[in-house]
């Protein structure tokens, strides 16, 4: 039987991008994964949420289908007022209605910050006990002016500003994760020039710290972290390249004295294999340290998008997103899977306590 979140700290799940498939990831969520939704209610605007659940309940019944209703709420603390079989919904005022499927919008963009603003001052002031983010559309964010490439570097900005710090005293890192494989990455939105720059011995003893600070919280122990190299086989000795013997391994030897569990560097083609957990097989490594963002991303998802969740660490906050994009070339069709959203909502929860 389903674990019971009547008694859990609500979540709160941004839209996302209106034009795109979070809204409609969200509609089938509450649709197949009611026991799992509990305890969840959506931040966003309810002509985009009501068109979601239209798609969402054809997918499933076809052209007759019944939608799960959508029930407004002022305040996370009304969600248990909420009749079952319903989609919860706090709606911000003034927000667009939808933007046209698949369409960059400058609206759509700025409704989807505006939701993930709400949610992230909620969660520091400690009035939901996490968020999960639907996808955003980066070019929908630049065209409204947003002046951040992405989710992380939004909620960095906010954190900060709560706190009272500049930026640089709010570092923060991606890591993508499924059942199977973690990994960090050092820099994350950035020309794979500028990464390579990043790889510094400062910005790898942070990651380091930062990883092993926010998995031991969630493991109940020190993290193993396994750390990959930049260059083809490590650098070979210095052959393909000399930020393995001249940064990395410093960075990873000085952690070590610092009493952190961490390995490496090793080949960038195989320590992704020997960190991952297989069926009776498991990983070397709890985590993979990876020096940019292709790097650590592409490995996690080709073992399937539908269950990898994104998560940021070195925030005071909880945040979680599905480890897929905003999808515009299937927006509105109906085949979207809820899966990595479900799995968001699932980690959020368990990060949450």
């Amino acid at each position: 039987m389903p674990e019971s979140f009547a008694n859990l700290g609500a979540i709160a799940i941004t839209q996302g991008d209106s034009a795109g498939v979070g809204p409609e990831t969200i509609a089938k969520a509450f649709q197949t994964s009611p026991e799992q939704m509990r305890g969840c209610f959506v931040v966003g605007e309810l002509q985009t949420l009501r068109r979601a659940a239209a798609v969402a309940a054809r997918a499933r019944d076809g052209a007759n289908a019944i939608p799960l209703p959508v029930a407004l709420i002022d305040a996370p603390a009304q969600l248990s007022q909420v009749p079952p079989r319903c989609i919860p919904l706090l709606q911000l005022p003034q927000l667009p209605g939808p933007a046209p499927w698949g369409q960059v919008s400058a609206t759509a963009g700025d409704a989807a910050a505006r939701c993930v603003v709400w949610a992230a001052r909620a969660a520091l002031r400690g009035e939901i006990a996490a968020m999960v983010t639907a996808p955003l559309h980066k070019e929908a964010l630049h065209a409204a002016g947003v002046d951040f490439p992405g989710h992380t570097e939004l909620l960095q900005s906010e954190a900060a500003q709560h706190a009272g710090v500049d930026l640089a005293q709010m570092p923060v890192r991606m890591m993508l994760a499924n059942d199977e494989l973690r990994t960090v990455l050092v820099s994350i939105h950035m020309s794979l020039r500028k990464a390579i720059d990043a790889v510094t011995p400062g910005n790898l003893l942070q990651t380091l710290h930062i990883t092993h600070q926010a998995l031991s919280r969630s493991l109940g122990r020190a993290p193993r972290i396994g750390v990959a190299g930049l260059n083809p086989h490590a650098g070979e000795a210095g052959l393909f390249g000399s930020e393995e013997t001249e940064i990395i391994a410093p960075a990873v030897a000085q952690a070590r004295a610092q009493g952190l569990d961490v390995h490496g560097p090793f080949a960038p083609d195989t320590v992704f294999m020997r960190a991952r957990h297989a069926p009776g097989h498991p990983g070397e490594f709890d985590v993979v340290l990876a020096m940019y963002h292709d790097q650590g991303l592409i490995p996690v998802k080709y073992l399937g998008v539908e269950k990898g969740v994104n998560v940021t660490l070195g925030l005071p906050l909880v945040r979680t997103s599905p480890d897929h994009g905003t999808a515009f070339d299937i927006a509105g069709q109906g085949v979207a899977e809820a899966g990595s959203l479900i799995e968001a909502v699932r980690m959020a929860r368990q990060l949450a306590g």
